[in-house]
């Protein structure tokens, strides 16, 4: 099968399932990496996202191996440039990280040159097509929080910095495209109000968030600025980190080699995000998969395929340690949910509202 493409901006046709890359160097060797990245390029993914962080868990060791190992796959596999579209982000704020740029400690020009200038570097590559801010340079409640807090505000770079140092790089030709990830409609309004006020500044044109069967929250508020704005969601986690597959519940808890498992207790951000002990999490999930057996659909694919019935959803990026997982997640391309499942989707939601936020 082919994957269908979406005009994400002008010239810029990215396939509607994107292969995320953050597993590479960890999880995944080289040449497990090169596989995967074979068997989705062969299926007719073009879209493929890292970021200079990856892959995960951090470690100083690894820091930089996503994307170097995409780069040495498009220079041995002698992969055209212009067949790929390539994504991937800066960090921002972080005391925890301190071999990127020492924290980093803000996302000031000096801090996002030199990320894109290291990026392309370790890809060996000319341009990034999509470069995103990963998240917010400011203070907001993500990856788990929900609840804002006024208290936690710190100063932060002003968006105009941020805008003008990216559009000196897509002058430069050093990237093409920009968008945000893990942004708030606050946020992501605030830029579009900064970009249409300075001719120079480059447009967004995509936000990168959560959006699974058990995280919505886009739904809320965050849609409705996209819809209007014309911005195109890239929806991150679909799987909401393979709970959604129902491998965690199965009677031997899945396979060791899982990231949950592999990485139990060395990766905070997703063990409290998506944690398996939580009974909302697991109950809302036991209805999942009861809607897919019910309808004779695979797991994978029903919650593939609700990411990409969205009409703001331009791709949803998923990850795989093995060519079969990518085949799995291609299903969820052809499979056209009926009302009735959308029903019995709606159903549990009602019950088991975002669990995995």
């Amino acid at each position: 099968m082919s994957v269908p493409l979406f005009s994400l901006a002008p010239d810029l046709n990215v396939s509607r399932l994107c292969l995320g890359t953050m597993t590479f160097g960890e999880q995944s060797s080289l040449p497990q990496s090169f596989r995967l990245l074979d068997e989705a390029f062969n299926a007719g993914i073009n879209f493929f996202d890292s970021a200079e962080m990856y892959p995960v868990p951090q470690r100083a060791e690894t820091q930089g191996r996503s994307e170097e190992y995409f780069g040495r796959w498009i220079r041995e596999r002698k992969i055209p440039r212009d067949r790929v579209v390539l994504a991937t982000k800066v960090t921002g704020p972080s005391g925890q990280m301190t071999w990127i740029r020492g924290g980093p400690k803000c996302l000031d020009a000096k801090n996002i040159t030199e990320a894109i200038d290291n990026s392309l570097m370790r890809m060996q590559m000319d341009y990034i097509d999509l470069y995103q801010i990963h998240w917010p340079d400011r203070y907001v409640p993500m990856f788990g929080e929900t609840e804002y807090n006024p208290v936690r505000q710190f100063c932060s770079v002003s968006i105009e910095e941020q805008l003008d140092c990216l559009g000196r790089a897509v002058d430069a030709g050093k990237i093409r495209y920009i968008g945000l990830s893990n942004e708030t409609p606050y946020g992501l309004m605030k830029f579009l109000q900064v970009a249409e006020r300075v001719a120079c500044y480059p447009n967004i044109v995509s936000i990168q968030n959560s959006y699974s069967l058990l995280c919505r929250t886009f739904d809320s508020g965050l849609s409705e600025c996209c819809h209007h704005e014309g911005i195109s969601l890239l929806a991150y986690s679909p799987l909401a980190m393979g709970i959604l597959s129902g491998k965690y519940f199965a009677a031997d808890g899945g396979p060791l080699a899982a990231r949950l498992n592999l990485f139990k207790g060395r990766y905070s951000e997703g063990e409290s995000r998506y944690n398996l002990s939580n009974n909302m999490i697991k109950t809302a999930t036991m209805g999942y998969l009861g809607i897919a057996k019910k309808y004779g659909l695979h797991p994978v694919t029903l919650a593939i395929a609700f990411v990409l019935r969205h009409p703001l959803v331009a791709s949803t990026i998923f990850g795989a340690t093995s060519p079969c997982q990518i085949q799995e997640t291609l299903g969820g391309c052809i499979v056209e949910l009926t009302p009735e499942i959308l029903g019995d989707i709606d159903r549990i939601h009602s019950m088991f509202p975002n669990p995995c936020p």
